[in-house]
Order: C-alpha cells, then structure tokens, then sequence
C-alpha cells in the first residue's frame, strides 16, 4: 500500500505593478532634462578640461587665472552686477513705492512705459544711447554747441554701462516690490506711527524691512540678468570687458577661436553665479516669514511741493528709460545712408527690411516664440504638480533641474547646445529644433515658479470631490486642476514670452540665416553700420513686445510679479 504525498499549494503569482500615469511622466521629465539640459552642461565641463588632441589638461584654467587680461573679465562683471543692482535698488524702490502708495494719474502708462524699457533687446538701449550722447550723438553735439564750456561725459566705459543697464532693469526690481508693498499689513504700518515712528523712518525701520525677501529675490534677478548681458557690454563697453564679451570672441571671434578656452570662461561663470544664487537664498532664508495684508492699500493723491517731486521722479524716470525706445523709433523713419542719417523722412528703412529678411525674422520670432510657449505651459504645469501633489525625492530634483538655467549665462546654454548636438544621432545644430529648445531652457523658470505657486493655493479638496465621483486622475488633472491653474499658467507664459522676444545671448551662438529672428537681424544691421535698418528692426521688435505686454496685462489684470 502506498501513501500519496501531500501536493504543495502552488504560489500564485502576484501581478507586476504597473506603474502609474504620473511615475511615467517623472522619469520622461528626468529623461528630458538629462539630455537636453545636464548633457550639454557636461560637454561644456568635458570641453573645458580636453585638448586639441583629446587629452585631459587643465590649461585653459591656468591661463584664465594667471593672466590678468583674461582674470579681469570676470572681476569686471560682478563689479558691474553689483554696481547696477545697488542702483536699480536705489532707484527702483522709490518708484515702487511712490506708484504702490499714491494715486498717480496716468499710473497705467508709468508702468508699461517701465516694463517696456525693461522688456527690449539687450542691445537696442545701448545702441540708442550711442546714438543720444556717444561722440557724435544728438545730446553730446548740442550740448557741446550751446554749452562748450560743459564736459560732456563719455557714455562708453563702466559708467555709462551702469546707466544703461540700470535704465533697463529697475523696473525688475519695481514689478517685484509692487507685490510686497501691497502684501505689507497696514495695520502694522499704523502701530509704528502710533509708538512714534512715521514718514521716512518708517518707510526705513518697518515697510522696507518686511520686504527684504522679495528686496533680495529682485536683486537675485537684477544680477543674474546683469552678469549675463553680452549685447550691451560689447557696444559701450570698450576699454571695460566682461567675461560673456569674451566668450563671444574666443568662440566666434573674427581674430581667432578656441571653442575650449570659451567653454572654460563659460564654466567660471557658472560657479560664479551659481556661489551668488546660493548666498543669496541663504541670505533669504534669514527673513523667511510671510506677508499677508489684512486690508488693501489706500492709495493717496499727493499734494504740495511733495506731490509736484513724486510726480516729476515718475515720469523723468520713466521718460528717461524709454527714451532710447522713443529715439530709434523715431530714427527708423529718417532716411539714412548706411550710418549716416540724412534729412527728410521715408519709408525706405522698412522698405530694405523688408528685402533684408524682416519678414522671416518676424514670422521666426512669433513662430519660435510660440511653440516654445506652448512647450513651456507644459512642461511646467507637470513639475508644478509633481512638485506640489506628488512631491518626493525624484519630483524634487526635477524641479532643481528646471531652475537651473535660471542662473546659467545664455552664452553657456548655446555653447553647450552646440556641442552636444553637432553630430549623429541628434544633429540639430543650425536647425530651429535647437533656437527653440535653447529658449525653452532658458525661459521655463518663470512659467514653472508661477504655475506651482498657483497650485499651492488650490485646495485639494476639488480634485478629491472629483476622484469621489469616479473620474480617473488623469481627468481629475486634465478637467479640474488645469483649468484652475489657468491664470497663474496664463502669468507666467506670457511672462516668459516677453523674456523670448528679445533673447540675444544664446541665439548669437546658435542662429543661422534660416533661423534669424528680430533680435539678431537688428544686431546684424548694427555690426555692418547700416543704423537705420537697425532703427526699423528694432522698432518692429519694441512694437511685437508692446502687444504681448498689452495681453498679459489684459489677462492679468496685475501689476506685479508673484515668483
């Protein structure tokens, strides 16, 4: 007789996990980001550090810091950075809080003539500043006529590069303090007067106090934006160079390249701004508390001798920041010969324009601008919920990614393009593949910075109520959040389509005839001498940007910047 053995339950298998819409979306973002992003900042890196014969060597390095023609560019650019954010704070802050606290008239005007100033190519200010008060130019010629005994200072050098780009930028820091100013609790303000402390010494002790965080984050910005302009450096700069100057030259110079020596520049300039980035959210993190105004700001109309000097600082401020605008739009109708212009008025500057490529530089500006906006809206609006709903390790640093062309030079991003997409498989160098991939890069930050601070402010009791009603998460995402994350999205894409328009300093590197947009058309006309195709170049390109200002204001209704 025998005993049958007992068969062993076999295991069932468990069914593999399949992972989730969102985990897909994180590891294509990661893959995204790595190879178009860390990839290229890798062969700058690499390219820093070979040889023409492929050899690891650390040469490029020592020659920049043992030669003081090379060392000196570097040092002039953060003189210059701090030179002008201190101004930009100086002039800025006033201008904001004159516009934040009093009933101006023509308070709208004020503020896009100032965004404007702001929003124009790198170049345009300084070109037209040439053209106002260079050797030859309209101030200096009738200054020196009706007042010869007065010197007229020069505006090449390091001072007339701190006026231009002060000019320039302090709107950055007044669309940023706008903010703050209206989130400062009032009733704070009146407990300081009543134990003693008003007018400017409380303007000192306590309203610009609680603003030292958004005070810091607009000079973060004013900084970043100063270290990194080539354009303006290279026409007035002269004797004063700067490192994205010489970037410039050893990559593309007409005396000589030497792509590594360039990527080894560009390499310094990171960790430079990379060190600034890093003190200064440190430094933030020292005032880290938040502003949340019990009751709006009760504007006030200024009177007396006061009001006549609040009003005369905000629009000659303003009026002086637009002029160059104002000129080169005016210059755009003179005829001209080559850099001569001659009397009378045409329309011969846009006539040559139009058979020098002004309407493929138009259709390449809105046609790059667009697809990289769209990109953008994207991209963004998945970090700003992965970063908020499904936030862990991964998420995080896909977050730190995008952020950080926020502090690369444009020069370094084109650099790194090139190099890393100049062969097979992915060869997109002189293609518009790469112009808008560089400009997504570059531009992202803001929409992303906007769109997660909107979803912070959406409860998450909505998309639970829509889940409780059996729409899937993809739905949930696509019918409910999105919708509500519409105005933050729709802020910070405009936001960074007017950073698009303009973008010169990695387009230099990357653009080709195909590729040319208004921005390097109107730089091109300039190098060859031709001003007054500059002039309708430029014109065209200020009056693009005006009309996308003019719709992000409309679709915002605000007049300050939330990042």
């Amino acid at each position: 007789m025998s005993v049958l053995a007992p068969e062993k339950p076999q295991r069932q298998k468990r069914p593999l996990k399949q992972p989730d819409f969102w985990t897909i979306v994180s590891l294509a973002l990661f893959a995204l980001f790595a190879l178009f992003l860390i990839y290229p900042l890798w062969e700058v890196l690499k390219e820093s550090v070979v040889n023409g014969e492929g050899e690891f060597t650390l040469e490029y390095f020592v020659t920049f810091f043992a030669k003081n023609y090379y060392f000196s560019t570097i040092i002039n650019s953060f003189v210059l950075s701090i030179a002008v954010t201190l101004v930009s704070l100086a002039i800025g802050i006033p201008f904001s809080y004159f516009y934040t606290y009093f009933k101006l008239r023509g308070q709208r005007l004020l503020f896009i003539g100032a965004v404007l100033s702001c929003m124009s190519a790198p170049f345009i200010g300084a070109y037209a500043w040439i053209l106002l008060m260079g050797r030859s130019g309209l101030v200096t010629e009738v200054i020196q006529t009706l007042l010869p005994w007065v010197e007229v200072g020069s505006i090449y050098g390091f001072g007339g590069l701190v006026l231009v780009l002060s000019l320039k930028l302090f709107p950055l820091v007044s669309v940023y303090m706008n903010g703050a100013f209206r989130s400062v609790d009032t009733s704070l303000l009146e407990a300081a007067s009543l134990m003693g402390s008003t007018g400017l010494r409380r303007i000192l002790t306590v309203t610009l106090r609680l603003t030292v965080p958004t005070m810091l984050a607009a000079s973060l910005l004013v900084f970043m934006r100063t270290f990194a302009d080539f354009g303006t450096p290279l026409l007035i700069g002269e004797g004063f160079r700067t490192f994205t100057v010489e970037i410039y030259n050893q990559y593309l110079g007409e005396t000589g390249t030497n792509h590594n020596f360039a990527a080894a520049i560009g390499v310094i300039g990171v960790v430079v701004t990379a060190i600034v980035f890093w003190f200064q959210k440190y430094a933030a993190g020292k005032f880290t508390f938040t502003l949340k105004s019990s009751s709006p700001v009760v504007r006030i109309k200024p009177r007396g001798i006061g009001g006549v000097l609040i009003y005369l600082y905000m629009y000659a401020l303003v009026g002086l920041a637009f002029l160059p605008q104002v000129y080169v739009m005016y210059l755009s109708f003179r005829n001209s010969n080559s850099s001569v212009f001659l009397p009378g008025y045409s329309f011969d500057n846009y006539l040559q324009a139009m058979d020098r490529l002004l309407v493929r530089s138009t259709l390449n500006t809105l046609w790059f601008g667009t697809i990289s906006m769209i990109i953008i809206i994207v991209v963004a609006v998945l970090i700003a919920y992965l970063v908020v709903r499904r936030s862990n390790a991964v998420n995080n640093f896909i977050d730190t990614m995008a952020m950080i062309p926020y502090i690369l030079p444009g020069a370094v991003i084109g650099i790194g393009l090139v190099v890393a997409f100049n062969k097979q498989p992915l060869a997109l160098t002189g293609t518009a593949a790469i112009m808008i991939l560089a400009l997504v890069i570059r531009r992202m930050p803001y929409t992303i910075r906007s769109a997660t601070a909107t979803l912070m402010h959406i409860p998450m009791s909505m998309e639970e109520a829509s889940r409780s009603l059996g729409a899937s998460k993809f739905k949930t995402f696509r019918a409910i959040t999105v919708p509500m994350m519409a105005n933050g999205i729709t802020s910070g894409a405009i936001l960074s389509f007017v950073a698009i328009v303009p973008e010169m300093s990695a387009g230099i590197i990357l653009y080709n005839t195909p590729t040319i947009t208004l921005t390097m058309s109107a730089y091109v006309a300039i190098t060859r001498g031709n001003y007054g195709l500059a002039c309708a170049f430029a014109t065209v390109l200020t009056v693009l940007t005006a009309i996308v200002l003019l719709v992000y204001l409309r679709f915002t209704r605000e007049e300050d910047v939330k990042m």
